[in-house]
């Protein structure tokens, strides 16, 4: 399994960015996907996921009607659009995947996750 993530990069508060994570040996059918983030000096935390039906997303909330998570199932990638970026949302962006055999309750837990991205930096400037 390999998740690949890209897109990261420099720019100023209220720009757009969109990330890819491009999956290989990983199921999108039978994995649900998420991305997480991991500030200097704070631990990773989770951003959104996307079952594996399709049917549902979950975001935290600090990033809710900011961010949108999707999916290509022919090209196996998944995205992450982020728009109005803040400050705050400086980063290492990784993108994860889990089994979907597993309880819906762990879906935004890292812990859970079974697969894990090399990680993509996005900095934004005040």
């Amino acid at each position: 399994v390999q998740l690949q993530a890209s897109g990261g990069g420099l720019v100023q508060a209220g720009d757009s960015l969109r990330l890819s994570c491009a999956a290989s040996g990983v199921s999108f059918s039978r994995n649900d996907m998420g991305w997480f983030r991991q500030a200097p000096g704070k631990e990773r935390e989770f951003v959104a996921t996307l079952r594996r039906s399709g049917a549902a997303t979950y975001y935290a909330d600090s990033v809710k009607g900011r961010f949108t998570i999707s999916r290509d199932n022919a090209e196996n990638t998944m995205y992450l659009q982020m728009n109005v970026l803040e400050p705050e949302d400086t980063a290492l962006y990784y993108c994860a995947a889990r089994s979907s055999r597993k309880i819906l309750t762990g879906i935004t837990s890292a812990s859970t996750y079974d697969y894990w991205g090399q990680g993509t930096l996005v900095t934004v400037s005040s």
